[in-house]
């Protein structure tokens, strides 16, 4: 039976997690799977949230990186950020209106992030 995506409730909990962390090679010969920074909104069983209409904001040291729209499958993506990241960066989640759901810690060598609950 699978499970029905929700809308996410403001302010939850639960913390974010990486999904892939790595050093960052050293020569030509790097194994990054992924080519931009990945975020997904994930609910606490792993299915993902019903994100239409929601944008994220990426800052370092409250400095404004980026900003990107969700698709309506909880996956943003921010197409200036490389990979792996060699900074820490915050995301900031908001809905159409303007008010804030999420905000979150990416650490420095990180491919793709998921914000849970």
């Amino acid at each position: 039976m699978a499970s029905t995506r929700v809308k996410p409730k403001r302010l939850a909990s639960s913390k974010g997690r990486v999904i892939r962390t790595a050093k960052i090679p050293t020569g030509s010969a790097k194994a990054v799977y992924l080519n931009r920074l990945t975020v997904l909104w994930v609910q606490n069983n792993g299915v993902t949230f019903n994100t239409r209409g929601f944008f994220a904001r990426l800052f370092r040291n409250n400095t404004l990186v980026s900003t990107a729209f969700f698709d309506n499958f909880g996956v943003v993506q921010f197409g200036n950020v490389g990979v792996l990241t060699t900074s820490n960066l915050t995301i900031r989640i908001f809905n159409t209106h303007g008010v804030q759901f999420r905000s979150r810690s990416i650490p420095a060598g990180s491919e793709a992030f998921a914000v849970i609950g």
